[in-house]
């Protein structure tokens, strides 16, 4: 009886500290979720931060000198090597957003209505560059018949395909190529690759934009150049 009677403190202690281990579980849980919220949310007032104007960031075997107020994610505003950043710049005047005007959304209507330009730039492990993929692999996809207008040819892919609901645009003076979607409850965007030194650059804009294809054109060149450019 006194055996039996012994033991209920140590019985009565165990759901106590039971409890403690989850509170302290819990505790940890959502400091580690607080912390990765905090890294990737974009960067609202990336102007008010103390970092430098730009950032030297390696890319694959590509060096970019990068607008600290032009990245869109906290984590990867810091210099040195990383396997990917996003970017995003004001069009037509290709300077970074103002720090309140961070968008949060990659969606077709964001991009439309902020006049913006994204990029993406990632280490390259495709082995097809974007032009021979337009040469070779798109003309397999696309419906016969194609349209030109203002020296930019159109033609859409067939339904059977895995771009169904995209159409191709291409010009050779000056070179562009552009995937696009098109309009439906949201405007359509289109994606355009270059491959830079070793990295892929993805741009991101509206298919509004390809009424002034030249202007974006001229636009992508010119980004990538001052991405490159050791010059503030």
């Amino acid at each position: 009886m006194n055996s039996f009677s012994a033991s209920l403190p140590n019985a009565a202690r165990r759901p106590r500290s039971n409890w403690l281990l989850i509170l302290i579980a819990c505790v940890i849980g959502a400091g580690a979720i607080g912390l990765i919220a905090y890294l990737l949310r974009p960067t609202w007032h990336a102007g008010a931060s103390s970092d430098p104007e730009r950032l030297p960031i390696s890319i694959g075997s590509a060096l970019f000198n990068v607008p600290s107020d032009a990245i869109r994610m906290r984590m990867q505003r810091r210099a040195g090597p990383q396997d990917r950043i996003d970017l995003a710049f004001d069009y037509p005047s290709l300077t970074p957003p103002a720090p309140h005007a961070h968008v949060t959304s990659d969606t077709a209507e964001h991009i439309h209505a902020t006049n913006r330009i994204f990029l993406s730039i990632s280490t390259d492990a495709d082995v097809i560059t974007p032009q021979e993929r337009a040469r070779t692999i798109y003309p397999r996809y696309v419906e016969p018949q194609a349209v030109t207008q203002d020296g930019l040819t159109g033609q859409p892919f067939r339904d059977n395909t895995p771009y169904r609901g995209e159409d191709l645009f291409t010009s050779d003076a000056p070179a562009f190529v552009a995937r696009c979607t098109r309009d439906a409850m949201t405007p359509g965007t289109c994606l355009s690759q270059r491959r830079v030194d070793g990295a892929s650059v993805t741009f991101r804009f509206a298919r509004s934009y390809l009424a002034d294809w030249r202007g974006v054109a001229q636009a992508m060149d010119t980004l990538i150049a001052r991405l490159q450019s050791r010059s503030k």
